[in-house]
């Protein structure tokens, strides 16, 4: 007797491993490309933030699409709904850290 997940139809889509390949190493990519930034020394002062910030801007919208399916639902709403959550999470980790950070400085 086979089993049947319910849960799941088999119309659904969802991430196959070369998509999660392409996301993993996608997200590698842009991890590499801020460590070398920041530990390279290759810019400094605005040039510098402007670039990690867009590199964490690029590495949101690769977890959106990659790992998180956002354009294979075929609800709109769900879309919907998981971008809020990333812009949300975006917002409370850029708030957060420029908060720690401030609060550092005042510190010492």
């Amino acid at each position: 007797m086979a089993y049947s997940d319910s849960s799941h139809s088999s119309e659904e889509a969802h991430g196959s491993f070369r998509s999660y390949t392409i996301g993993f190493v996608y997200s590698l990519v842009l991890t590499g490309i801020s460590v070398a930034i920041v530990l390279g020394g290759w810019l400094e002062g605005t040039a510098n933030a402007l670039a990690l910030m867009a590199a964490a801007v690029l590495q949101l919208f690769v977890q959106l699409v990659f790992f998180m399916h956002l354009r294979e639902e075929k609800r709109p709403r769900y879309n919907l709904a998981a971008l809020l959550l990333g812009l949300v999470i975006l917002l409370v980790i850029v708030a957060g850290s420029m908060w720690i950070m401030m609060y550092n400085q005042v510190a010492t």
